[in-house]
C-alpha cells in the first residue's frame, strides 16, 4: 500500500462516480435501479481487483498455463496499491447498496459524501462505517466537549499502549524468529501465540487510536473490536473481531448468496458461508496464505455448524454440563489455539513455510527443549526486558478488557475518583514513554 498523489484521483473518481450513481438510483424504478448499482459495484471492485489482484491473477494464470502447456505470456505491472482503497471500496458500496434497498436517502453535499468515504481517522484500516451512523454526523455543527475529548485521548493512549508497548515489542520478538523458524514444538507454539497477541494489539490498537481522534472531533465511530480472545465459539469470533468487516461481508455477501437464487437449504447456507470466509480471505491480500487464511475459518464455522448436536450430545454424555465454567474454559482455549492456527497461514509469506511451521509443530516432541532455552530463544534478539514487558502488559490489557465487558463500557476509570483515574492515564503515558518501540514498525493492516 502506498501514497501515490496521483491515485488520489482513482479515489475522487470512484467518489463522483458513486455520489451521481446514488442519486439516479433513487429516482429511477424497476431494472435501471439494478442496472446503476451493478455499475458501481464493477467499478469500484474492478479498481480494487486491478490494484489488488493484476498481477497476482497474472501468474497464477501462467503457472495454470505453464502445467496445461499453453502459449501464454504474463503481463505484470508495476503498481501499488493506493492508501486505504480496500476500506474505501467496502464503504463506499455500503452506501450505495444502502440507498439501492431505499434504506438511506442520498446525500445532497458532494464534499459531504466525499469526506464520508474518506474521513481520515478511519480510511486507511477502519472500521468500516455505514451511511446510517456516520453521515448524519457530518451533517452537525460540532462544539468542543470536555468530557468527550478527555475520552477520546484516553482511547488513543489506550491503542498507542497496545500498538507500542504490546504489539510492537512483541515484533522484535517474532520477526527473528519467522525468519528463521525453529523446529522446536513448545517454542513454535509460543510464537503462534505471541503473534496472535501482536496481531490483535496493533489491529485494534489502530481502531482505538481512529475512535479516540473521532471521538476528541466530536463523532461516534463503531466498535471493531469486543475482547475476540474470550469467544466460546468461532462464530462468536468473528462476531467479536473485526466486527464492522465481518457485518458488512454477512449483509452484502453472505445473505445474498445463501437467501437469493433459488430455495434455501441447509447445504446453500454452509456453502455460501464457506464461500464468504475464502473471500474474506482473498480480501486481506494477493496471496494464497489468505486463501488458505480464510478457507480454514470457513472450515471452522461450518464444521461447527454441522457438528452442533453430536458436541452437545457429547458435553451431556462426559457430564460437562454439569460444570459449565470448566466447559466455558474449554471452548475458550479450543477456539483461541484453533484460530492460532489460521493466523500462522496469515503470518506466513508462503503456504510452504506455514506448513513447515505446522507440520514441526505436530511432528515432534513438544519438550525437546527446556523452558530455560525457550526463554533463550525468545530474548536472544530483543531482550529479556522486552519480553517482561510484553507478558507484564498483555495480562494488565487482559484484566482491563475483562472489566470493560463486565461492565459494557470502555471507560471503566469514569465513575472513579479522579487520584484513580488520572494515575490510569499516567499508567499509559510513563508505559508508552519508558516501554514502547518508537522504531520504524508500521501497522500490519495498513498492507490491506
Amino acid at each position: 500500500m502506498a501514497f501515490v498523489p496521483k491515485y488520489i484521483l482513482i479515489l475522487f473518481g470512484l467518489i463522483t462516480v458513486d455520489f451521481f450513481l446514488a442519486k439516479e438510483i433513487e429516482k429511477r424504478e424497476g431494472g435501471s435501479r439494478k442496472l446503476l448499482l451493478g455499475i458501481s459495484i464493477v467499478a469500484n471492485i474492478g479498481t480494487l481487483i486491478f490494484f489488488r489482484y493484476f498481477n497476482f491473477f497474472n501468474e497464477n494464470i501462467s503457472l495454470l498455463a505453464n502445467f496445461l502447456h499453453w502459449n501464454y505470456t504474463p503481463l505484470l505491472l508495476t503498481i501499488a496499491l493506493p492508501l486505504g482503497l480496500s476500506f474505501h471500496v467496502f464503504q463506499s458500496l455500503s452506501y450505495v447498496i444502502e440507498v439501492y434497498k431505499k434504506k438511506y436517502t442520498p446525500e445532497k453535499n458532494y464534499l459531504t459524501y466525499a469526506l464520508y468515504v474518506m474521513f481520515f481517522p478511519q480510511l486507511v484500516a477502519g472500521p468500516i462505517e455505514r451511511p446510517q451512523h456516520l453521515l448524519p454526523q457530518l451533517n452537525l455543527t460540532h462544539e468542543f466537549n470536555f468530557v468527550l475529548a478527555r475520552r477520546g485521548l484516553e482511547r488513543m493512549l489506550w491503542g498507542f499502549f497496545k500498538k507500542m508497548v504490546i504489539a510492537d515489542q512483541l515484533a522484535q520478538i517474532i520477526n527473528p524468529l519467522y525468519a528463521n523458524l525453529p523446529q522446536d514444538s513448545l517454542l513454535l507454539i509460543v510464537i503462534a501465540i505471541m503473534f496472535a497477541y501482536q496481531l490483535y494489539c496493533d489491529f485494534s490498537g489502530y481502531s482505538d487510536i481512529a475512535l479516540g481522534t473521532a471521538m476528541m472531533l466530536g463523532y461516534d465511530l463503531s466498535e471493531n473490536f469486543n475482547r475476540p480472545y474470550a469467544s466460546r465459539s468461532f462464530a462468536e469470533f468473528w462476531r467479536r473481531w473485526h466486527m464492522s468487516l465481518s457485518n458488512w461481508l454477512r449483509d452484502y455477501l453472505y445473505y445474498p448468496l445463501a437467501l437469493g437464487w433459488g430455495r434455501v437449504s441447509k447445504i446453500k447456507l454452509l456453502y455460501s458461508l464457506f464461500i464468504t470466509f475464502v473471500l474474506i480471505g482473498l480480501w486481506h491480500g494477493a496471496n494464497w496464505t489468505f486463501v488458505v487464511f480464510g478457507a480454514i475459518n470457513g472450515a471452522y464455522l461450518v464444521i461447527e455448524s454441522v457438528t452442533e448436536k453430536l458436541r452437545k450430545n457429547i458435553v451431556r454424555i462426559i457430564h460437562l454440563d454439569k460444570l459449565p465454567k470448566l466447559h466455558q474454559i474449554i471452548q475458550t482455549i479450543i477456539v483461541f489455539f484453533g484460530m492460532c492456527v489460521s493466523f500462522i497461514f496469515f503470518r506466513s509469506e508462503t503456504v510452504g513455510k506455514a506448513w513447515y511451521f505446522l507440520s514441526n509443530i505436530f511432528n515432534k516432541t513438544i519438550f525437546d527443549l527446556s523452558i530455560q532455552d525457550i526463554f533463550n530463544q525468545l530474548t536472544l534478539q530483543s531482550g529479556k526486558i522486552v519480553l517482561y514487558v510484553s507478558i507484564f502488559s498483555i495480562l494488565t490489557m487482559e484484566i482491563v478488557q475483562f472489566f470493560q465487558e463486565k461492565n459494557k463500557t470502555f471507560y471503566i476509570f469514569d465513575n472513579t475518583p479522579k487520584i484513580v483515574r488520572y494515575g490510569w492515564y499516567y499508567f499509559l503515558v510513563c508505559g508508552i514513554l519508558l516501554f514502547g518501540y518508537f522504531g520504524s514498525q508500521t501497522f500490519i493492516y495498513f498492507q490491506f
